[in-house]
């Protein structure tokens, strides 16, 4: 047995993450890591006696391991330049960008780790040769592949990170009440702008993505007397696999020279609306017809994934590849859906395109009008994702699996601000004048075409799935419908607020002449009543609330399959030598 690195072990500020694990098999596991610089060779270094080794012998070992009489086992990583990585004047620290962003050079590095044994950890540490030929080698960590079933698991429940303050307080207590985890799934939100690097990486305010999930990140919270207490994460994902789906966070608008990266985020337009002003002028555009010209200026001129995407490596088999995708995990079948929509204001008076209406004077190009708050993957009836759902809920992996869980970041059931409106394309209506002159572009989202509800519930319900997970709204709720738990558990670090009778609250929707049933202003706007927790609730006087929606405490929950139990855990960083408490516990039945 090895000692895994202890708190005051030196860190390593050369590679720009520490390694982390992604997409395990039955006998082997992936580990990535990101540098700034392309470098010479990269390896995986594995096995029993891999602490054995010293850092001036580890280049030796990597290029040349017959020789050694040693348990080690080395793998070359796969280098992959990150093609859309950018900083800006609104990054942390501000780049210096007067023509707008800037490129950022960053390296994925991935290498597999074969031959392994179910149950078995096993030493490792990535090593990495610079451009100058200088070794950087990582800590020393510990990697496993999938768990078998019948093997107990731990899961943490999380999602919208988003860089915000209480995210490493949130992760570190993870790691302080539990240990070590065995997975991790990230209901997406990971970051506020997936182009701006210093947010996954080394955002200043001690907040970004990869540090706060491996205990490196440096979070600042002033308690309630004015202390200053200083949160470094949790040392979760060198450990443990993490697997994320797509929120509206993850997701890159149109390019824009010259703007900054929160305008290009914002100026996400339909496909559609990019296929049609491509055919306009094709014959400008790509007159050689090249296809590969084409998908690119589309890509371009409406939305992309590509930096999530190629940070993450995720089960590729659906027809969505890794947008959307099934993998079985110890006892659990777990799914990721592809379920998002471009949040846009709800406000009628912004200056900027709204969900309800566009800003007037409608711009000429249909490339800088907002088209409301549209979807960006289809899931309703016809469409490919649910096709593939439907196959996935009706495979042997899934219905003979002893947990079955949906994650997605869009709510079916919520009482936050983004459950509304419902989840469709939106009606646009556009307006005229008695000369029939355009006046203005408004937008409806009829409730009974709401496709979550409509197509999607129905489908989960029947296919036995017995968990959702979702984020978005920045809160702890739960509900229970027909055998079905809907949990949102993003309340990581910052609240919009529950609106619920009790908090008091009402959602900004503005009228619909077309569907006036739509205002739904409190509660769930699809009808259920939420589940308050039942262990230790927030109470207002006398009053239980039904939810956590708070600025102060931090949640997080954990699946743990050696009962199913779905426990949530509460930290008030308000008070930060007060103890985590336990808020909820339910559980999933066989």
């Amino acid at each position: 047995m090895i000692a895994e690195p202890t708190e005051d072990q030196p860190i390593t500020p050369e590679l720009l993450t520490d390694p982390y694990l992604q997409r395990p098999t039955d006998d082997s596991v992936e580990i990535a890591w990101v540098t700034e610089f392309a470098g010479r060779r990269h390896w995986l270094l594995y096995g029993a006696d891999v602490a054995e080794v010293a850092v001036e012998d580890l280049v030796r070992l990597a290029e040349d391991p017959r020789g050694a009489e040693l348990a080690v086992r080395v793998s070359e990583a796969i280098t992959v330049r990150l093609s859309r990585m950018r900083e800006d004047g609104d990054s942390r620290p501000p780049a210096d960008s007067p023509n707008g962003p800037v490129e950022r050079p960053l390296w994925r590095h991935a290498a597999r780790a074969d031959g392994l044994r179910p149950g078995e950890r096993v030493p490792y540490r990535v090593l990495s040769l610079d451009d100058s030929g200088r070794t950087v080698p990582s800590d020393l960590f510990t990697l496993a592949p999938k768990p078998p079933p019948g093997r107990s698991v731990k899961i943490l429940l999380t999602s919208d990170h988003q860089t915000l303050p209480m995210t490493p307080a949130n992760l570190q207590k993870v790691e302080e009440t539990l240990g070590r985890v065995d997975a991790v799934f990230v209901v997406g939100d990971l970051v506020n702008h997936p182009d701006r690097a210093s947010q996954w990486f080394d955002d200043a305010r001690g907040t970004a993505f990869f540090p706060a999930l491996q205990g490196r990140a440096s979070a600042v919270i002033k308690d309630d007397r004015g202390r200053e207490t200083r949160y470094r994460g949790g040392r979760l994902i060198q450990y443990a696999p993490v697997y994320t789906v797509i929120g509206n966070h993850e997701v890159m608008g149109r390019s824009l020279p010259g703007r900054g990266l929160t305008d290009e985020f914002n100026a996400a337009v339909p496909r559609k609306v990019a296929e049609t002003a491509y055919d306009r002028r094709a014959w400008e555009i790509n007159p050689s017809g090249d296809p590969e010209i084409r998908a690119r200026w589309i890509k371009d001129n409406s939305f992309n994934l590509d930096s999530y995407l190629e940070l993450f490596t995720l089960p590729d088999e659906s027809s969505g590849g890794e947008t959307y995708w099934a993998e079985t995990f110890g006892d659990i079948r777990v799914v990721g859906l592809f379920v998002t929509q471009i949040w846009r204001t709800p406000k009628l008076d912004a200056a900027r395109p709204g969900r309800y209406r566009e800003v007037g004077p409608l711009p000429d190009d249909p490339l800088d009008q907002g088209w409301g708050q549209h979807i960006f993957e289809r899931i309703d009836r016809g469409s490919e994702q649910l096709a593939w759902l439907e196959r996935e809920l009706a495979s042997p992996p899934f219905r003979n699996a002893k947990y079955r869980v949906v994650l997605m970041h869009h709510p079916i059931h919520s009482l936050g601000a983004n459950s509304s409106p419902p989840f469709t394309d939106p009606m646009r209506i556009e307006e005229h004048d008695t000369n029939g002159t355009l006046t203005g572009v408004r937008y409806e989202y009829p409730r009974s075409d709401d496709h979550l509800v409509r197509d999607l519930e129905p489908l989960l319900r029947e296919g036995g799935v017995q968990l959702v997970v979702n984020g978005h709204s920045h809160l702890w709720n739960r509900f229970f419908d027909q055998g079905v738990h809907y949990l949102e558990t993003s309340n990581v670090g910052n609240s919009f607020g529950a609106f619920h009778v009790r908090s008091g609250q009402s959602r900004s929707v503005p009228p619909q002449p077309r569907d006036p049933a739509n205002a739904a202003a409190r509660g769930d706007p699809n009808g259920l009543e939420p589940i308050a927790p039942n262990i230790a609730p927030e109470t207002d006087g006398d009053q239980v609330l039904p939810y956590i929606a708070s600025n102060r405490l931090t949640v997080f929950s954990i699946l743990d399959t050696a009962d199913g139990s779905v426990t949530s855990y509460a930290f008030d960083t308000g008070s930060p030598d007060s103890e985590v408490r336990t808020v909820d516990r339910f559980t999933l039945k066989p």
